[in-house]
């Protein structure tokens, strides 16, 4: 963990992931104004950690020397940023809003021109690791924007980071979550696709993670997932409605860039089957449900397991 001078810090956006990290903020002895869409949940995270709770985004960005924002899409981030009681109308000269949202590159550019405009900085800065990565303080963040904004914010978010890497411009950031999502996708199929013909070969699926895991085939998610998903255990971690927005965004921006996608394209259809099955709040494994239901009496996705 960083260490730097204690800071008038807001964060807006108290989510799966926001809620933890605004936490290493107050436990690094950071100052926090926050705000949530749901009051409740920021009223229990001032109960724990202390600290302000704001009645809109703009009252919690006024004063603050970084503002931090971790929402669902696009459409979120408008809501939270513009108009009278958004942040960007709070934000003081020299400022810097950090953005943790997995957003599109266009609105990242879009906020950091607007932000500019006002003196201010702006970083796009999606993070990789999840739940359990906010948690821990482990996170992953890849940051798009000025070098000097960067270099003033990076300490901070170390707080709740394991690395935090500045790639480059204004969107770099979240393309380089994109080329992160598409690297996932296809990697949890393959291993979907794995334990899967494992499982129609009789074999010992935890005996065979174990034989391969240390060998060429390992990664994290077969470190992570991959006893979960033999046991057909699904009801944690990120889920598939949040995957299938990702994608989204890197089809999207590949129609764009004109990059090809055929892997990735594809493993979104086989999302959207587990959604359609009512397995959108599953977590991304899930995929090998929709292959193991030929194994299984009934058809249809086998139900969570609840243990």
């Amino acid at each position: 963990m960083s260490s730097c001078n204690p800071l008038d810090l807001a964060f807006i956006g108290l989510g799966t992931m926001g809620f933890s990290m605004a936490g290493h903020l107050a436990a690094a002895g950071h100052r926090l104004t926050v705000w949530n869409r749901s009051a409740a949940k920021a009223r229990a995270w001032v109960e724990g950690h202390g600290g302000a709770l704001a009645s809109t985004p703009a009252q919690a960005a006024r004063g603050a020397a970084l503002v931090f924002c971790c929402v669902g899409n696009d459409a979120h981030l408008r809501q939270v940023c513009l108009g009278a009681e958004g942040l960007l109308a709070a934000l003081e000269p020299g400022a810097i809003l950090v953005d943790h949202t997995t957003a599109s590159a266009q609105i990242a550019r879009e906020l950091e021109g607007l932000a500019r405009d006002r003196g201010c900085g702006f970083l796009d800065a999606p993070v990789s690791g999840g739940q359990a990565g906010a948690q821990g303080g482990t996170l992953a963040v890849m940051v798009g924007g000025a070098k000097e904004s960067f270099d003033r914010a990076a300490p901070v978010m170390a707080h709740y980071a394991r690395s935090v890497t500045h790639m480059g411009h204004a969107g770099a950031g979240q393309l380089t979550k994109m080329v992160n999502q598409i690297c996932i996708a296809g990697l949890v199929q393959g291993l979907a696709e794995g334990l899967h013909f494992a499982r129609a070969a009789g074999l010992d699926g935890p005996r065979v993670l174990a034989a391969i895991g240390a060998g060429a085939a390992g990664s994290w998610q077969m470190a992570n997932r991959g006893a979960t998903m033999w046991d057909g255990r699904f009801d944690f971690g990120f889920a598939v409605d949040w995957m299938r927005k990702d994608l989204d965004l890197c089809l999207a921006e590949a129609r764009h860039n004109g990059a090809r996608l055929p892997v990735a394209a594809l493993v979104d259809q086989f999302y959207a089957q587990v959604q359609a099955r009512g397995g959108g709040r599953w977590d991304t494994s899930s995929l090998i449900a929709l292959l193991d239901q030929t194994l299984m009496d009934g058809g249809g996705l086998p139900p969570p397991s609840t243990e």
